[in-house]
């Protein structure tokens, strides 16, 4: 049998592929993933900008977000994402999140400060346009909850999603990710992350140039015809239904 080490094949052992049909993971979507590389700081703010620059053409639920692990003295209390939805469930399809889980897998609680077509207390209408710059920005709440808003940066307009109770003092292990439940064949989208930041406990803020990049293996049920890659425009972009070029555990600089 063939073995990998960090997505790489060693005495020509072929990758298993999945370009066709659907993901056949547990929540039957195909991720992945952009680990900024900061180190182990506590953190108590992080940005990102994301722009969908290749807006999905079917109904099917597209997700890209910013997560966070939120952490009290090294230990992991809960993870959150905030980020932006394709959603046909929502008007012009278009949806926000910011939720997440405690350590024991249960729902975290706030109260979603969006409109609600589906009722759901994690996701709200917000209208969003494809080419347009979003930026992703969670920081403290009231309460001792996590703030999590979206600014239109061609507007200007801040819009708070959530105050999650998420717990812990601080934030740490940021990542971005893609998470498509569609096809893997089908028409291709694409997002671009740009300028991402993170201000850590004792008040510097920094600029971060390089995410590791990851995949869900094929054999979790992915697929294998997705990629990071360089925008030509300026950070990285992830996209779907395309020939993989950038492999896994790859550092990408923004």
């Amino acid at each position: 049998m063939g073995s990998t080490i960090f997505g790489r094949y060693f005495r020509g052992d072929r990758p298993r592929r999945r370009e066709s049909g659907r993901p056949t993971s547990s929540n039957g979507a195909a991720s992945q993933y952009l680990f900024w590389e900061l180190g182990s700081v506590p953190l108590q703010m992080v940005a990102v900008t994301l722009t969908v620059t290749q807006r999905p053409r079917i109904d099917d639920l597209y997700f890209w977000a910013l997560q966070v692990s939120f952490v009290e003295k090294d230990t992991r209390v809960g993870a959150g994402h905030l980020g932006l939805q394709h959603h046909a469930g929502y008007p012009a399809k278009s949806a926000a999140n910011w939720g997440g889980y405690d350590r024991a897998g249960n729902e975290l609680s706030g109260d979603l400060l969006l409109p609600r077509s589906l009722g759901n207390p994690n996701t709200g209408n917000y209208r969003w346009s494809e080419g347009v710059r979003y930026r992703l920005r969670i920081e403290p709440g009231p309460a001792n909850s996590w703030r999590g808003s979206i600014t239109d940066l061609s507007s200007g307009s801040e819009t708070v999603v959530r105050d999650l109770q998420g717990g812990g003092s601080a934030l740490a292990a940021p990542m971005v990710w893609s998470e498509v439940f569609a096809p893997c064949d089908a028409q291709p989208a694409a997002v671009r992350w740009t300028d991402p930041v993170a201000l850590t406990s004792d008040g510097t803020l920094v600029e971060v140039s390089t995410a590791r990049v990851g995949y869900q293996n094929v054999g979790d049920g992915g697929c294998s015809n997705t990629t990071a890659q360089r925008s030509s425009e300026g950070g990285i972009a992830q996209v779907s239904a395309t020939r993989r070029i950038i492999a896994s555990d790859t550092t990408l600089h923004f």
